[in-house]
């Protein structure tokens, strides 16, 4: 069972992915700033969720699903699930991106944990989901591994361990990916790094010390 805080929306866990500043600012300072990406990304998650649930052959599709876990302590929304069988037995969630297939995992890292909702609520395994991306339209079969359990059951715990500090953590040091981000210049990590007032208070104090 997760440490009690409140509870952690499945979107913010791909924020504390992609940078753990980013999603302290988010979910703790309240900032947010709108931009190219995350105005197109909010019109393709409409899109997605003003189409019904419908049925194709053996396929049920079921769009915007909210799960949530309890042991975990994280919710949210699913943009699709889809049910394979009658009876059930097979669920896969999928999740709609708008850029293109990323090297890292923080779309799959979302993803899982949309997984881990649905077989707590189902008492389930769920083996596989897909990520799908508009700009390449293309979609990724993503395997539900016991090494992405791994990162993502981290990543929630560093997610709850952040709101309980109540702190922002520094910025990564990783600029190109600062530069990618929509609170950039809210954030403003160059300035942050080249703040030496921290090392200088420490060193005054080693001073008096001795």
């Amino acid at each position: 069972m997760i440490e009690e805080t409140r509870s952690i929306m499945l979107s913010a866990l791909q924020h504390y992915a992609y940078c753990p500043r980013q999603f302290a600012l988010i979910h703790i300072e309240q900032v947010w700033a709108e931009n190219y990406f995350t105005a197109h990304g909010n019109l393709l998650h409409e899109r997605v969720d003003s189409y019904e649930s419908e049925q194709r052959g053996n396929i049920r599709y079921e769009r915007s699903v909210a799960v949530k876990s309890k042991q975990l302590n994280i919710n949210g929304k699913l943009d699709l699930l889809e049910i394979e069988g009658k009876p059930a037995s097979c669920y896969r969630p999928v999740e709609y991106k708008r850029g293109k297939p990323k090297v890292e995992n923080w779309d799959k890292i979302q993803l899982c944990a949309q997984a881990l909702c649905l077989e707590e609520m189902r008492n389930i395994t769920i083996e596989s989901g897909a990520l799908w991306y508009w700009k390449v339209r293309k979609r990724e079969q993503v395997d539900l591994n016991d090494k992405l359990r791994a990162e993502t059951l981290a990543a929630i715990k560093g997610a709850h361990e952040i709101i309980l500090s109540g702190k922002t953590p520094a910025p990564i040091n990783n600029k190109k990916r600062c530069r990618a981000c929509s609170l950039a210049d809210l954030c403003e990590p160059d300035l942050f790094r080249n703040d030496h007032s921290k090392q200088y208070i420490n060193e005054l104090f080693s001073d008096l010390s001795e």
